[in-house]
């Protein structure tokens, strides 16, 4: 079979990988601790759960709009009038089965073979991979762990060129943990706005903040008319599963993006988009206290992986990832992630899997119990007091 040239240039989420590897080796009676998928460990709210049911016994198993049902439409331009501080209209909004297509529709439909696109590196490696497959370059902004995983705003304009179309920002971040101060977006916010850029935000973790407030580049003062907003439900109310996000985005283009949902997927699934409703329309109370959770397992893991000898890690402002820096333990990222595995029975994934530049890293999520946490971060340490 030859296949097209393009699916060369696609890449992948190694977490899947990792986690069938992990799999494999607890169907030899092996026990691992995963900490490398990321997704929250909790039940999505019942609430949301039985407005979905209800929307089922309703009958909403039907085709709807390709931009989604207009009452999520309009629940979504609400809340994000309300937390941005701005007017959007359900016009802006397009629904699709989780926040990936808006990635994928916002460059097919923006960026063009020979391109150039600004993106974070060490970042979510789907940015990456769309941009090769549509035969774009990717311009890495390096996160550096001295600034808290932030790029060097000084170097932003020096990376554009009369090719670049397009700037990718994520905040916080994957999978770092880290966060863009306003003075990151507002650096964003001029470069666009002086070489009219299109800047796709990437917000699913806007909620899971410990620090501070989230601060919106939608919310910055003339970013509407070029930003779209990524965003969804996977994280923040623990619905991985159910494949629903959406992108915030002027209306203009909203007509184009919703146009390759019909081409790719007709529509998401109508009862899900009543959850949604329910999501952001009801009782806020378990997500609060997911996030709490989280921040008190952060709290667990970063001292303890800082006092294994050979590893320092930074303590994440948001997201549920800590990105710890192993070279001082004398291997690399995919050796300890190798290692981790086979002799301490704990799942985590190598830095590079997020880019080139993080090498010497690795990534573990503690979207797991703070039981689980402490036993891996003692796993660790006695495996490496064994080299």
């Amino acid at each position: 079979m030859k296949l097209a040239e393009a699916m060369s240039r696609l890449g992948t989420e190694t977490a899947f990988e990792v986690l069938a590897r992990a799999r494999a080796l607890e169907a030899q009676g092996r026990e691992i601790i995963h900490l490398e998928i990321g997704e929250p460990d909790f039940d999505t709210p019942s609430n949301i759960v039985e407005a979905a049911g209800t929307a089922l016994y309703e009958g909403y198993t039907h085709y709807c709009p390709s931009a989604g049902i207009p009452e999520l439409r309009e629940a979504i331009a609400e809340c994000t009038s309300e937390t941005r501080g701005i007017e959007v209209r359900p016009e802006q909004v397009v629904v699709t089965p989780g926040a990936k297509p808006i990635m994928f529709f916002s460059i097919l439909a923006l960026v063009e073979e020979g391109d150039e696109v600004l993106y974070p590196n060490p970042g979510f490696p789907i940015y990456e991979s769309m941009i090769n497959f549509v035969g774009a370059k990717p311009v890495p902004l390096v996160l550096e762990e001295e600034r808290g995983f932030r790029f060097d705003v000084s170097q932003l304009e020096e990376k554009v060129s009369p090719r670049t179309k397009m700037i990718i920002m994520n905040t916080p971040q994957n999978p770092t943990g880290g966060v863009l101060t306003r003075e990151d977006l507002e650096a964003i916010a001029e470069v666009a706005q002086k070489h009219d850029l299109m800047v796709l935000s990437d917000e699913v973790y806007e909620r899971i903040i410990y620090e501070g407030e989230h601060v919106s580049f939608l919310s910055l003062p003339g970013a509407q008319e070029r930003t779209i907003l990524l965003n969804g439900f996977s994280k923040t109310y623990a619905m991985t599963g159910w494949r629903l996000g959406y992108g915030v985005m002027p209306e203009e283009l909203a007509v184009h993006i919703s146009r390759l949902m019909t081409n790719s997927n007709s529509c998401t699934a109508s009862f899900t988009q009543w959850a949604g409703i329910e999501a952001l329309r009801g009782p806020q109370d378990a997500s609060y206290e997911m996030v709490q959770e989280f921040k008190r397992r952060r709290d667990v893991i970063v001292p303890g992986l800082n006092a294994i000898e050979g590893i320092r890690c930074a303590t994440p402002k948001g997201a549920f990832y800590v990105f710890p820096n192993v070279e001082g333990t004398g291997m690399n990222e995919r050796d300890f992630a190798d290692y981790s595995m086979e002799e301490a029975g704990v799942a985590v994934l190598a830095g590079t899997s997020f880019g080139e530049h993080g090498r010497g890293f690795v990534r573990m999520s503690y979207a797991n119990s703070v039981e689980n946490i402490k036993k891996a971060v003692a796993n660790i340490e006695a495996a490496l007091s064994r080299l």
